[in-house]
Parts: C-alpha cells; structure tokens; sequence
C-alpha cells in the first residue's frame, strides 16, 4: 500500500554529467576541458580515480535503462568543449549532432530531456583566458547558450544554466580541491561573480531566443547547525549559511549580496554594478535543489571534541583526509567556524546522512524567497556496491537513504513547499564513486540495475511511498531489466 502520494505531475528522474560519465572527452572533434587537464595532472586526483563508464558511446543502452527504471526525466549535462572546442569560435557539429541524438532517444524513450548548460567543465582553451576569473566568461558562456538554444531549445521544456556555483567557486578556485585546481581567494570571489553574470546572461539569451520551456539554476543547500546555543556558535551558523548558502541565492532571487558576508570575503570583495545585479536577478522559472547533507558549526574558538576516526573515516582515504583538513582550515579563515565531525551515520564520503536537513533547507527556500517552483536537482549516497555471484547487487543502505529523504521531501510539500520534481543522483555510478541506481564495470562497462533501481521503479510507479515503518512493495506492474549484456 503506497502511503505517501507526492502532488499529481510530480516528476521522478535521475541525473548524469558528461565530465563524469560520458568518457572520449576529445572524441569527434571536442575540445580539452579544465577536467581533462586537471585530472590528467599528476597528484590531483587519488590514485583509485578515474574509472571509466562510457556513456558517450552507450548513451543508447542508458536511456533504454532509464526507460526500463519508469524514469520521466534523464537530467544530463551538455559539455561546452564538445560545442565549442575552444570555448568560442568555430562550432563543432559532431558535438551538437551528438546532443541532438541524445534528445531524440529521449523523446523516443518517452522520457523529458533536462539538461545543463554548464556542469564544471569549462573549455581549457577560455581557463587559458582566465577562465570564470574574466569577467568576458559571463559573455563567452550566453554566446554558447545562444547556440544550444538554436539547436535544441525546439524538444527541450526544462533547461538548467549552472550547475551549483558554490561548489564551481569554493573546490575549483579556493580549495584547489577540484578544476581548475586554483587556490586564490581575490580570483574565487570573482570567478563566482562571474558565473552569476553568466547564468543571468544565459537566462537573457533563453528569453531573447525561440526555444520554449522553462530555464532555472541549481544551487547546493547545505542544512547549517551550531554546535551549541552559545551565542558565538550561532553566530557562526548564521556566517556558515551565509557563505554555504545565501551567497549565490541571494543574488538570484533578492537581485542583492547577502549582508552579512563575512569580513575575509569583504576585503577581497570584487566590484558589482546594479546592472550586473539586474541581470543576475532576471527571473527564473524554477529553481534546483542539490541537498546531500548537514554542517554543524561551532565558533573557532570553541572545543570540540576531538575527530572520531572509526566514525568518520570508516571508508576515506589519506588523501581524502588531507582534502578535508585543507577545507576546515579554509572555513576557519574565513567564516571563523570550525566544523563539528559527525557521530551518526554517514556515506562513504563521510557526509552526514540528515534527511531532516533536507526538509529544513526546502522550507528555507520557501520563507526566504517567496515559494518558488522547485526540483531537486540532486540527492543521493555513495556507498560501497557489491556484485553478487549471481551478478545482482543489493544496495539496501542506498534504498534507505532516497526513501528517507523522499519521506522528507514530502514533509516539505506538506509545508507548502512548491516542489514539483525529484532526480536521484546518480543514474550510473560515475567515473570516480558509486552513487548510481545503475552499477557500471569500470573495465568491462557491464551496466546492472542495483535493489535500489528496482524499488525506485515501484516509487515513480506509484507516485509514491510507504510511510516510516512500512515497506514499498516490490512487485513491479513489469518487470525490470537489468541492462547485463
């Protein structure tokens, strides 16, 4: 008995992005991108990195998977350097040809194309430029929008600019933890200007062209707690929120930076015009939610109880590690905030596993900004996947945790929440973790759809769910193929 009916129109999909999953980065005329070059030089990435899922070559096989799954929508990204290999100029049609086919398998399968314009994969040619560093990206990216647009906006309803500018600004340009691998705070805090202007500039160009649909952006929420009631933990909540959240909303929604940026940020704070705040306000249809976990902060000076390995770390690397020191000693700097190390469940990543949290963000989003269309862009857990002898694969913690957020999702809507859509990231397990409904054989390219994928078949079948406590049935109206070939 399926408890928990999500609104009529509600749309179940999942997602991909083409630096992760597609492969043949160079393949038919394409051009290098930050992530092709970052990830090809040596002490970037960990040593395990890099698998291969070949999803340009398989895309066929994929969406006849995704089809199989019940899924609505297939939430991918179009890589910029396979349109344009050196980020203007001369268009590649191969790379445009691909995308076209891509949408029509789509739309054959029955399933609504989403995509993104931009998801972290920059041409190297324009980082050679200075990259979302110079302000001239803003317009290089509505140039490339312009030519989706003209060449897909015919088949397409709903369309992303940005994939989360937080995450693009903070591991790319400040962190160095991602591409471009720049570690520069003055650059940073340009560079997410910049995307904004961008993703304003795209959203002009959408409405200036004759594609139909609707166009929004995709921001990560992060559900921010102090550590304690004290005043300077929530103090330094409220300066975490800020930074993590309100940053790149605020401008979006507000048309204005949020007031309370902490002072680090102020002193290396670029120059911003009122009409760069106009275009970056220029209304959205809809908004992205990427949510995966929970923060909780206390001030610098506060103690905190020292990190519980066997907790935390259970599955993550040294170098993983290393990455996490070097971001709390970034939010120490800057937020005056130091980060409070989980003592519930977490993924493999070692991310707090809150599905409250998620509730919480949606409703933040509701009170702060009008209630405006939302999908969740993004949600979903990497954990590690184990192939049976008889080649399935149970993934029950998986299931757990898209059931429990579903559960908080719908808790959302019961708020008032306006949102209308949900995509499990990811459909395939990517090149470098396995989040997928769908695992894939990193030599072998083998796709087998995980437990996990056959119970979100029951969910989208059923618009719906089990309430705490009870089960989703598992008998299918059909049955689902495991795409093994």
């Amino acid at each position: 008995m399926t408890d928990l009916r999500f609104p009529a129109g509600f749309l179940w999909g999942a997602s991909t992005a083409a630096f992760l999953m597609e492969g043949d980065p160079l393949a038919d005329g394409a051009g290098p991108s930050i992530q092709h070059t970052f990830r090809r030089t040596p002490g970037n990435m960990p040593a395990d990195a890099g698998g291969s899922v070949g999803h340009y070559r398989r895309f066929r096989e994929d969406v006849s998977l995704a089809r199989d799954l019940g899924l609505q929508a297939f939430r991918f990204s179009i890589a910029w350097p396979r349109v344009l290999p050196e980020g203007t100029g001369e268009v590649n049609n191969r790379g445009l040809d691909h995308y076209d086919a891509v949408v029509d398998t789509l739309l054959e399968a029955g399933i609504e194309p989403f995509p993104y314009l931009y998801y972290w994969d920059l041409p190297a040619a324009l980082q050679d430029r200075g990259g979302w560093g110079n302000r001239d990206c803003a317009d290089w990216f509505a140039d490339y929008a312009a030519l989706v647009y003209q060449r897909l906006g015919d088949r397409i309803s709903r369309w992303l600019t940005i994939c989360e500018p937080w995450s693009i600004v903070h591991f790319g340009y400040l962190a160095g933890e991602d591409a471009p691998g720049i570690r520069d705070l003055r650059t940073a805090l340009r560079a997410g200007h910049h995307l904004l202007l961008g993703h304003g500039r795209a959203v002009e160009a959408f409405r200036a062209s004759d594609a139909r649909g609707d166009i929004g952006i995709s921001t990560t929420m992060t559900d921010i707690q102090p550590a304690s009631s004290c005043e300077p933990d929530r103090l330094a909540a409220e300066r975490a929120d800020a930074y993590f959240n309100r940053l790149y909303l605020d401008p979006i929604m507000h048309g204005a930076y949020p007031a309370a940026i902490p002072g680090p940020l102020q002193e290396h704070w670029p120059r911003v015009t009122d009409d760069d705040l106009a275009t970056i306000s220029t209304p959205i249809d809809f908004l992205g939610v990427v949510y995966y976990l929970r923060m909780t902060v206390a001030d610098r000076q506060a103690s905190i109880p020292e990190r519980n390995d066997d907790t935390f770390a259970e599955h993550i690397s040294l170098a993983d590690l290393a990455a996490i020191d070097r971001q709390e000693t970034v939010f120490a700097q800057l937020l005056g905030a130091r980060v409070i190390n989980p003592t519930g469940p977490v993924t493999d990543l070692g991310w707090e596993i809150a599905p409250d949290g998620l509730t919480k963000v949606l409703r933040a989003i509701h009170d702060r900004y009008g209630n405006p269309p939302v999908y969740v862009a993004e949600n979903g857990a990497a954990f590690t996947d184990i192939v049976a002898a008889d080649g399935t694969v149970t993934d029950d913690r998986r299931r757990s945790y898209l059931n429990d957020h579903l559960q908080a999702a719908h808790e959302a809507i019961r708020a008032g929440v306006d949102l209308r859509g949900w995509n499990v990231w990811s459909l395939l397990d990517d090149a470098d973790t396995r989040f997928g409904l769908i695992h894939v054989d990193h030599e072998s390219h083998e796709r087998t759809i995980k437990s996990s994928g056959h119970w979100y078949h029951d969910v989208i079948a059923a618009n719906g769910l089990s309430r705490p406590g009870t089960d989703t049935a598992h008998a299918s109206a059909a049955p689902v193929s495991d795409g093994s070939r």
